[in-house]
């Protein structure tokens, strides 16, 4: 994951916030593909734009198929499984809820390995990619 934004309502602002969070970290994104659903931030003129004037690949999924968006709904999945599901009722508020989300996110980039990656973590895999290219 190159960068991520978490907000109580889903809005401009904040996928805005979230790619400038990524172009801030990274100089060069050309070739990324970005993955996401078809809400209707993603759709806006606007963010085409953006993705186009830095090279970035848009993947969305359509409607009633999941497949291109496939890699953050599995990871969806995995966070709802492994951090929220038995554990919804721990969290009384949702800055309590933002913060373990922001932890498992940390977590699942920098600790926990996986099979499909070799056993590296996502970061690992990723920082070796770069360094090939």
């Amino acid at each position: 994951m190159i960068s991520y934004d978490i907000s109580r309502s889903p809005n401009y602002a904040q996928i805005t916030k979230m790619l400038n969070q990524a172009f801030y970290k990274y100089d060069n994104l050309e070739g990324l593909i970005m993955h996401s659903d078809q809400g209707w931030q993603y759709q806006k003129q606007s963010y085409h734009k953006i993705l186009k004037d830095k090279g970035i690949i848009q993947s969305m999924s359509r409607k009633g198929n999941c497949l291109d968006n496939s890699v953050m709904e599995n990871f969806f999945g995995k966070m709802k499984n492994e951090m929220f599901y038995r554990q919804e009722y721990e969290f009384e508020t949702l800055d309590q809820l933002k913060k373990a989300m922001e932890e498992y996110i940390k977590y699942y980039n920098e600790e926990r390995i996986k099979v499909k990656l070799k056993g590296l973590t996502p970061l690992q895999a990723r920082n070796q990619t770069l360094c090939l290219t």
